[in-house]
C-alpha cells in the first residue's frame, strides 16, 4: 500500500513539473481574458480548485470589482465562492459563481471544486484539485449605439460551454505555492453567419506567498501571482501585506507595467473579515479613468470549533 501511494505521489509530481514547464513555455501577443483581482491572496479558490477546504472551516467569500471607473463599458466583476472540508479525511469541496461584464458582453461561470490533500511531511501538505462547471456568454447590442441595424456583428448572441480546470497547492503554516488553470478548454463562439467570434483561451496561474513573524503582534506576507495566456504578455502581481494584532491588514501591490495598489482589511470578528483595494493605472489608460475599486467580505463558520487558521493570511 505504501509503495502504491508513493507511486501515485511521484506520478502526480511529474504532472506538476509538466504543468510548470507549460506555464513558462506558453507563447505570447491578444489580451488577458480572465477576471483579475488585486486581493488575490484572499481569493485563491477562484483560480485554483486545490485550495478548496484548506482553511479547515466553511469559508464564504464575496468580491466586487469596479475597474477603470469613469470609462464607459469598463470591466465590472462580481465573484462568490464557498468551500469547506467535508469530514472525509483530505477531501474539500467548493462552489463558485462569477459574473464578468465588459461593454455589451457578459460572461458568467458556475463551477464546483473538489480537492484531495496528502500529508507529505509533519507540516507539509500537497493538495490536488479539479474544477468543473459551465460558462455562459452573451452579447447585448442594445447597450451600443448602432448605426447600421443590419450589421451582423451586432446581433444578440448567447453561448454556453463547459469548464474543466485543475490545480496543485503545496503549503505549510508559513508558506504556499500553487499552479493551476481554471479551464483547460479553449472555445470559439461564432454567430450564425460566422462573421464575428469570441474565443476563450486557457489561462495558467502561479501563486506563492510566505509569512514572516516579525514579533507576536506583527506578521508580514509578501506574495506573487503570475498569469499567462497564449497571445498576451505574462501578467505578474507583486504584493506585501502586514497583519497587526491579528485584526488589521495593510498592504501595497504592483501589477507589472500596469497598476500600483493600496489595500486594507479588518478582522471584524473571529468569523468576519472585510477588505478594500484601490488601483491606480500607470498606463496611458490612466488618463481616461479614475482608478479601480475592489471590496471583499469573508465569512468563516466553525472557526472556533476547528481552531483558528494560523496564519490568517491564507
Amino acid at each position: 500500500m505504501k509503495r502504491t501511494l508513493m507511486t501515485f505521489i511521484k506520478s502526480n509530481l511529474c504532472a506538476l513539473v509538466l504543468l510548470v514547464s507549460l506555464f513558462f513555455m506558453l507563447p505570447s501577443a491578444q489580451a488577458q481574458q480572465d477576471s483579475q483581482y488585486t486581493q488575490y491572496m484572499y481569493n485563491t479558490i477562484s483560480v485554483n480548485p486545490a485550495y478548496a477546504g484548506s482553511r479547515g472551516s466553511l469559508n464564504v467569500l464575496g468580491v466586487y470589482r469596479n475597474q477603470w471607473v469613469g470609462l464607459d463599458g469598463a470591466p465590472e466583476t462580481l465573484n462568490f465562492a464557498a468551500h469547506s472540508p467535508i469530514g472525509v479525511k483530505g477531501v474539500g469541496l467548493g462552489l463558485g459563481f462569477t459574473s464578468d461584464k465588459l461593454g455589451p458582453s457578459e460572461e458568467s461561470f458556475i463551477t464546483a471544486d473538489f480537492s484531495y490533500t496528502l500529508q507529505m511531511a509533519e507540516k507539509l501538505k500537497l493538495s490536488f484539485g479539479i474544477k468543473g462547471g459551465l460558462s455562459l456568454w452573451n452579447l447585448d447590442p442594445d447597450k451600443l449605439t448602432i448605426y447600421d441595424p443590419n450589421d451582423y456583428n451586432l446581433r444578440r448572441e448567447n453561448h454556453s460551454s463547459p469548464v474543466i480546470g485543475a490545480g496543485f497547492y503545496l503549503h505549510t503554516e508559513k508558506w504556499y505555492v500553487g499552479i493551476s488553470t481554471p479551464n483547460f478548454l479553449e472555445t470559439e463562439h461564432y454567430d450564425e453567419v460566422q462573421v464575428s467570434t469570441a474565443m476563450e483561451k486557457t489561462h495558467l496561474y502561479f501563486i506563492g506567498g510566505y509569512v514572516f513573524t516579525l514579533n507576536p503582534d506583527l506578521k508580514l506576507k509578501p506574495a506573487v501571482l503570475a498569469k499567462a495566456v497564449s497571445g498576451a504578455p505574462l501578467a505578474i502581481d507583486l504584493s506585501a501585506n502586514a497583519l497587526l494584532y491579528e485584526k488589521a491588514t495593510f498592504g501595497l501591490a504592483y501589477r507589472l507595467d500596469a497598476t500600483v495598489s493600496a489595500m486594507a482589511g479588518f478582522q471584524v470578528s473571529d468569523n468576519i473579515m472585510i477588505g478594500y483595494a484601490y488601483d491606480y493605472d500607470t498606463t496611458e489608460l490612466g488618463n481616461y479613468n479614475s482608478g479601480s475599486h475592489e471590496i471583499f467580505l469573508r465569512f468563516e463558520l466553525g472557526t472556533r470549533l476547528r481552531g483558528k487558521v494560523n496564519p490568517r493570511f491564507f
